[in-house]
């Protein structure tokens, strides 16, 4: 083999003699492409051929030179490379060796064989084993072309690789979300022809992917639904040319071990190797569909109580000369816990009552339902407000526990007399007002609320001349404590300051015009209490 420094190389006409480019000279001139290149090559003055024959060419050689397999080892290990060129034979390793050390390494390094004295089956052996190309010392015209091609085949390589690399990725995260979701995947032909199943389908099915491949939807649908709802061929061929204008559909669906479930399967369209799919999500509905008839019964059972309480309201308040009388409840919930009634009196009279139990709903309406019941009991052989509060409270202590009250103001009318007189067990204060306005009573609280204890005995209070174009206001707490968006409480002040202003009214349309002045100032929020109101006016 003879040494490079023998050899004559071919410059272009142009090229300098690159015994003038001095590595000072190298390193000092700009434009060059940076290349780090690995030299196989026991001989330094051989390595330095090459590196002055890529300057030439266009590239800044930033290079080591190796000799042995521990030096290559290292050298990989320490640094990035770009190339390497490899003479074949050397003292202590020759190329073939080199080139497995490279292989082992799994770095994609273009492999150049660079030797003056080895056959073309040597050469053709070094190529099957994995060398990209081979040049001989007598002719390195080659080495920078080759180098060249070799680095684009590197970085083609290197693309394809990231490219793979990225297409296995996504197809990983892919699988892991079909193999991870909750809800059933399938994917379909234009035939509806099933050729994916994800594991949720068996979970919620029963049935196993390999069960259900080239099977159709129809097959896991309940026997009992009629031929308009199976997904069979003509609903797919509807689905793919766009005439199907849901793409939500709720099914029953009938599992492997004989159940049928509720089903909802959102489809959808996808292209994938050329050809157009239909994909399915299915989704297990059964416990909603059940909840949701369970709510529906219980929305038909609070209405039935709904109008059950309503109908125990009076239809229409009692007619006595002289007055004019009007209520109304409205419950914050289907049914309420508060009450107002009209009773007319055994001895003559009128009794006029507004409750409130605390809390609302169905368990404060059937405790005021009882209420009532006592109450209509009692006023058939009574006639004194507090004596009727007493005993009815006694039957109440026995049956309300401790958590539950009932608030009443009740009022007894000597139509004849004109005169009133109250008991008021723990309900907010009632109001009388002049022809002008102005509050000549207070209602106020006599004792505590019904149900507290049993031996509590109920006063009535003097009683109270009503004069023509007098007001009397009767209400349960909801039309006070209703709240505004800024958390500020109706109020007394605005309740008496819009009965001042409609007092000319009938009761009927003040108690309408107080209800609608409530709603605009708790901005339309959600009701939070049932709102009772009762109004008596004395004929001018």
């Amino acid at each position: 083999m003879r040494p490079l420094a023998e050899i004559k190389v071919p410059w272009e006409k142009d090229c300098i003699p690159w015994l003038r480019f001095s590595s000072m000279n190298r390193h000092n001139y700009m434009g060059k492409t940076s290349l780090n290149v690995l030299i196989i090559e026991d001989s330094e003055f051989d390595a330095q051929i090459l590196v002055n024959l890529l300057w030439v060419g266009g590239y800044e050689a930033n290079f080591r030179r190796v000799e042995s397999a521990v030096e290559l080892e290292v050298a990989l290990s320490d640094k990035n490379w770009d190339v390497i060129l490899a003479d074949y034979n050397l003292p202590e390793f020759q190329a073939p060796e080199a080139l497995e050390i490279v292989k082992k390494s799994e770095q994609d390094l273009p492999f150049i064989v660079i030797s003056g004295g080895i056959g073309e089956d040597v050469a053709v052996a070094m190529m099957k084993a994995g060398a990209h190309d081979y040049l001989m010392k007598g002719n390195l015209a080659r080495l920078v072309p080759a180098v060249e091609r070799e680095l684009r085949e590197a970085e083609v390589r290197n693309k394809r690789r990231s490219a793979e690399e990225a297409l296995k990725d996504s197809e990983m995260r892919y699988r892991l979300l079909w193999e991870s979701s909750p809800d059933g995947v399938l994917l379909m032909d234009s035939g509806g022809l099933i050729s994916f199943t994800n594991p949720a389908v068996t979970v919620i099915t029963g049935y196993s992917n390999k069960e259900l491949i080239s099977r159709r939807l129809e097959d896991i649908q309940s026997p009992g639904l009629p031929e308009s709802q199976k997904m069979g061929l003509s609903f797919f061929k509807s689905q793919f040319s766009g005439d199907e204008s849901q793409i939500i559909r709720e099914t029953l669906a009938h599992t492997r071990d004989g159940r049928d479930i509720d089903l909802e399967i959102a489809f959808g369209s996808l292209s994938w190797q050329g050809r157009n799919w239909c994909v399915a999500f299915m989704r297990d509905i059964t416990r909603r569909k059940q909840t949701e008839a369970a709510l529906r019964h219980n929305e038909d059972q609070l209405m039935v109580a709904k109008e059950i309480q309503q109908g125990l309201f009076p239809d229409m308040p009692p007619i006595i000369p002289g007055f004019d009388i009007a209520g109304s409840s409205i419950p914050a919930e289907a049914a309420g816990g508060d009450y107002y009634d009209f009773l007319e009196l055994f001895e003559g009279g009128h009794l006029i009552v507004v409750g409130d139990v605390t809390g609302h709903g169905i368990g404060a309406a059937l405790l005021m339902s009882e209420t009532r019941a006592y109450l209509r009991i009692l006023s058939k052989n009574r006639s004194d407000p507090g004596l009727i509060l007493s005993r009815l409270n006694r039957v109440l202590a026995e049956d309300v526990g401790f958590d539950r009250f009932i608030t009443m103001l009740l009022i007894r009318i000597d139509p004849d007399k004109r005169q009133l007189t109250y008991s008021n067990a723990g309900h907010p204060k009632g109001f009388i007002l002049n022809i002008n306005g102005e509050i000549t009573s207070e209602l106020t609280r006599s004792e505590v609320p019904l149900g507290l204890g049993d031996d509590t005995n109920y006063t009535t209070e003097s009683k109270i001349s009503l004069h023509p174009g007098d007001l009397v206001l009767m209400l349960t707490d909801g039309f006070e404590e209703a709240s505004s968006p800024d958390d500020e409480f109706f109020g007394n002040s605005r309740i008496l300051n819009l009965i001042r202003k409609h007092r000319k009214l009938s009761p009927d349309l003040i108690i309408k015009h107080l209800r609608k002045e409530v709603e605009a100032f708790t901005g339309n929020q959600l009701q939070t209490d049932d709102l009772t109101a009762v109004i008596i006016k004395v004929a001018e």
